[in-house]
């Protein structure tokens, strides 16, 4: 990036954005003062409602991956961006809260991993936990890095500065607040990335002539008509995503959305944190909600930077992709707005990368820390270890946030991303839940093969053995592969290896309920209105109908 991007900011923007940072670091500070235990400082002591932990968990992904990559996406793509949303998003959020949920949080499990271990063996959780571990750090980097390049670009802020300050922001209010700190700073920065974005799409229709004269414009584009439809085309990969339907519906429908909001546990910690089963069942659920809107301040901005920036879809400089959101803020708004704008940006990667930081520090101490190398040590000995965590996943994420700067398009690096650790991830776990023959060994050599598969096929891609139409269309293919290889091998083993006993599996396996476990429920749960299935299946409808218009 360079100056073509900067902002002409005055001091009532800076003083919004200083006004963030200051209340951020104070949630983290009040939250400190309920931290007396491990559970609280890794699961909020497994005590706030519903709507903190819902709206928490959208806003956790509501990072560099959604501000910035879905309005480049939008910008590259068109409309077809809705996919990730609206088929590869929504009915997975619900089937985690009604179906998932229970076996999450009925288990008293602390993480994702841990649950595979409890469900399989010792080696499948490790190799789990590392993994995660892993792409904890570097999806925290895409979000530093781009927070850093943004800051340059925007404000001027040389980008060690912009780096140290992003890192030292969300370091400071999760080692002091853990994740309630997150959780709470996740609520506030839900509302003010709402508020920093709403701005840009409302002046941008205003500009391109409201809805009708943004459709024109996109039509003489040259994304052209098709750029306007979800569905049409996508009988060949004649449209602009390169995707054949069943790629979209097994693919990403299936595959990495389902991989993604089932298993990963940056998302399924903030449902863990609930106070009850029921309010654990509603987060995602409530959290879908939302989620439906969201492509309107994100794939709306991208189709109006296409039709407005010119010479956008550069592959370096100022006109890449990526910069959409940024050119538009440049472009549209006034000042005071624009504070408010940036602000939004900044919160929207600290969000992310919070969600990385407090997930990584929690798998680290459980599944690593305390599970291989020291076992029981007093509680406040493990709350050390997390904080340290934190600082080591932060310095780490520094380091890896360079390695996001050879993408353009920074979803295309995150979805490679997912396809390599939640894919298989995903195909084990599900396979496991619901089929209990399956065994332990086969459990390890499925997640272990179903990853190397996906490995594969991307280096296989990038070194031009096997073409795909883009590198989305590879994330799809590779992900639908390594499920695959996941059940194919699950097959292979599961009959030549001894499955656990029923006992083992109770309250792991579908069939097999804890009927030890106490009702958890709270006055008002049973009100109709809280019914997890019937809010899932709202949603779920609201997504189908959505697609009617841009069909």
């Amino acid at each position: 990036m360079g100056s073509g991007l900067r902002l002409n900011m005055n001091a009532l923007d800076y003083l919004i954005l200083a006004l963030y940072f200051v209340t951020v670091l104070g949630v983290g500070f009040a939250a400190r003062r309920a931290i007396k235990t491990s559970v609280d400082f890794f699961l909020s002591g497994r005590s706030l409602p519903a709507w903190v932990t819902g709206l928490a968990f959208v806003s956790a992904n509501l990072g560099a991956l959604e501000i910035i990559g879905m309005a480049a996406n939008g910008a590259q793509y068109g409309i077809m961006t809705v996919h990730y949303y609206w088929i590869g998003a929504v009915p997975a959020m619900v089937f985690l809260g009604i179906v998932m949920m229970p076996f999450y949080y009925g288990s008293k499990v602390r993480s994702v991993p841990e649950y595979l271990r409890l469900r399989f063996n010792r080696p499948t959780h490790l190799l789990n936990a590392i993994s995660f571990a892993v792409a904890q750090v570097l999806i925290a980097g895409v979000n530093l890095y781009a927070l850093a390049l943004i800051m340059q670009a925007l404000l001027g802020w040389p980008l060690w500065v912009a780096i140290v300050v992003g890192a030292a922001i969300v370091l400071a209010y999760i080692t002091v607040g853990g994740l309630s700190g997150a959780i709470y700073n996740e609520v506030l920065q839900f509302f003010v990335i709402i508020a920093g974005l709403v701005p840009i799409t409302v002046i941008g229709l205003v500009k391109v002539g409201g809805v009708n004269g943004l459709m024109d414009a996109v039509r003489e584009s040259r994304l052209g008509e098709a750029g306007l439809h979800a569905w049409q085309g996508t009988g060949s990969t004649d449209n602009p995503l390169g995707a054949h339907w069943l790629g979209i519906v097994f693919g990403l429908g299936f595959v990495l959305s389902f991989g993604y909001w089932t298993t990963n546990f940056a998302e399924v910690q903030r449902a863990l944190s609930a106070r009850n089963m029921s309010a654990a069942r509603r987060t995602p659920i409530i959290a879908a909600y939302p989620k439906l809107l969201i492509p309107v301040v994100t794939v709306i901005p991208g189709l109006i930077a296409l039709i407005t920036v010119k010479g956008l879809g550069a592959d370096q400089g100022d006109l890449v992709y990526n910069n959409a959101i940024p050119l538009l803020m440049r472009d549209l708004l006034p000042n005071g707005v624009l504070g408010i704008a940036v602000t939004g940006l900044v919160a929207s990667f600290m969000a992310g990368m919070a969600a990385n930081v407090s997930g990584f520090n929690t798998v680290f101490t459980y599944d690593i820390w305390q599970a291989y190398f020291r076992p029981d040590r007093p509680d406040g000995y493990y709350v050390r270890v997390g904080r340290i965590a934190t600082v080591v996943a932060v310095v780490v994420g520094i380091g890896t946030a360079f390695i996001a700067a050879g993408f353009s398009n920074i979803m295309n690096y995150i979805q490679a991303l997912f396809s390599v650790f939640n894919a298989p991830l995903f195909g084990t776990f599900i396979i496991g839940m619901f089929w209990r023959r399956m065994s332990a060994l086969a459990g390890f050599w499925s997640l272990l093969s179903g990853t190397v598969v996906a490995i594969a096929t991307y280096v296989l891609y990038k070194t031009g053995v096997i073409s795909f139409n883009s590198d989305l269309e590879e994330s799809f293919w590779g992900a639908g592969l390594a499920f695959v290889t996941v059940a194919v091998v699950a097959a292979i083993v599961t009959p030549l290896t001894r499955p656990k006993t029923d006992s083992e599996l109770t309250g792991l396996v579908y069939g097999r309920s804890d009927t030890t476990l106490a009702d958890d429920s709270l006055a008002g749960d049973a009100a109709w209105y809280r019914s997890p299935v019937l809010l899932g299946v709202v949603a779920v409808i609201l997504a189908a109908l959505f697609y009617i218009p841009v069909f």
